[in-house]
C-alpha cells in the first residue's frame, strides 16, 4: 500500500506542501495564477503548531478503511476508490451536511465553494491522495514540494521499517555519546596514572627515600 508517510519531526511549518497542494487542485495548476481564481483553490492538508514551541504537523486524511466519512455520509459523496485504495468526496452529490467531518478522527475534512455548480456551492473537501498525478507516474504534490523530508511517499511498511531503522540508529548514537561523554579515555587515564607514579617518585626522592 502506498501512501504518503509524515515525520513531524523534520516539519519546519514552510506551508510549502499547502501551497503546491491547492495549485495542483486549481484548474489552470499553475503557480502564477492559481490564487485569482474564483473559486479559490484550497489545500487539503493543512499545516498546525504543535504542542511545544517551533514545532508543527502537516495534517492529512489516512485514508482509513472503513472510513467513518465514508459509512456517515447519505448520498455517498464520500466514497472508496478500491483500485487507488483511495477515501475520494464527490463534490457533485455532496450536501454539506458535514456528518464526515463529525465522525472523522483526525479533522482533516473542510467545507470549501467548489466550481461545481452554478452558481458555486460549498461542498466537503479532502485529501484525494493526488490520484491523477500518482496514476501518471508522479508522486503527490505535497511530499514534491517537502524539502525538509517530512513527508515522503512509499510503500507504507518499507516507510515505516526505514523510520524504524533512522530511529535506531539515533538512540544507538546518542547512547555511544553519552557513554564517551561520561567514560574517562584511556589515553587521559594513562597520563594521570603516569603522573601519580612521577609525583610519588619524587616524593620519596625529596624525602631521602631510597
Amino acid at each position: 500500500m502506498k501512501t504518503v508517510f509524515v515525520n513531524p519531526e523534520r516539519c519546519i511549518g514552510c506551508r510549502q506542501c499547502e501551497f503546491a497542494c491547492a495549485v495542483a487542485h486549481s484548474r489552470s495548476h499553475d503557480a502564477a495564477t492559481a490564487p485569482f481564481e474564483t473559486p479559490r483553490p484550497h489545500s487539503r492538508i493543512h499545516v498546525g503548531t504543535g504542542t511545544t514551541y517551533n514545532t508543527s504537523f502537516p495534517n492529512k486524511c489516512r485514508h482509513c478503511d472503513p472510513a467513518p466519512c465514508v459509512e456517515v455520509c447519505p448520498t455517498s459523496s464520500m466514497h472508496r476508490d478500491r483500485e487507488r485504495d483511495v477515501v475520494l468526496a464527490d463534490g457533485h452529490k455532496c450536501i454539506a451536511c458535514a456528518m464526515c467531518a463529525m465522525v472523522c478522527p483526525f479533522d482533516v475534512i473542510t467545507f470549501h465553494s467548489a466550481a461545481n455548480g452554478a452558481p458555486p456551492r460549498v461542498v466537503a473537501t479532502k485529501c484525494d491522495g493526488c490520484v491523477e498525478r500518482v496514476s501518471s507516474g508522479e508522486i503527490p504534490a505535497c511530499v514534491e514540494a517537502c524539502k525538509a523530508g517530512a513527508l515522503v511517499f512509499g510503500d507504507l511498511n518499507e516507510l515505516i521499517a526505514a523510520g524504524c531503522a533512522r530511529e535506531s540508529s539515533a538512540m544507538l548514537t546518542s547512547a555511544t555519546a553519552v557513554s564517551l561523554a561520561t567514560r574517562e579515555p584511556d589515553g587521559v587515564a594513562g597520563w594521570r596514572a603516569w603522573g601519580a607514579s612521577a609525583t610519588h617518585v619524587n616524593e620519596e626522592v625529596r624525602h631521602g627515600k631510597p
